[in-house]
């Protein structure tokens, strides 16, 4: 069968979209102009039902993450152990992110560590997860 796939609805639709053209989306508020994710019906903060997508950059930092040693889905048995974590936007305040880390050993990750938006292709989508920002190879000394 393969890992699910997300099921978009009238609000996250945009968001999946932009994410199988490789874009990270979250919404922002035409009122108050807040970021919120995951997609809603109205703004988290002043409640204005008009929220606009907004490409965002895809860089962040680590807040928290946990190990998975047992898969929880069969589909995910060959992916154990895998991270999960919380990740803070960079250019969207207030936005924190659920989503894997990939390209990383667990017990190197630190909170505050920066790291960057990767996409998992899944059926005709994908999904965001983050990876470690690799050093500059060749940069200024």
């Amino acid at each position: 069968m393969g890992k699910p796939v997300p099921i978009p609805d009238q609000f996250s639709a945009f968001h999946w979209e932009g994410a199988a053209r490789g874009e990270l989306l979250v919404q922002r508020c035409d009122s108050c102009r807040r970021f919120q994710y995951p997609p809603s019906a109205v703004c988290e903060s002043c409640q204005c039902r008009v929220l606009t997508p907004a490409k965002v950059s895809g860089r962040g930092s680590l807040y928290a993450r946990t190990v998975l040693h047992q898969a929880f889905h069969p589909d995910f048995a060959d992916s154990v152990p895998y991270t999960v974590a919380l990740v803070d936007l960079d250019d969207a305040p207030g936005v924190r992110i659920l989503t894997n880390i990939v390209d990383a050993d667990p017990g190197e990750l630190r909170p505050g560590q920066p790291l960057e938006v990767t996409f998992e292709k899944r059926g005709d989508g994908a999904i965001p997860q983050f990876r470690p920002v690799s050093p500059v190879q060749g940069g200024a000394a």
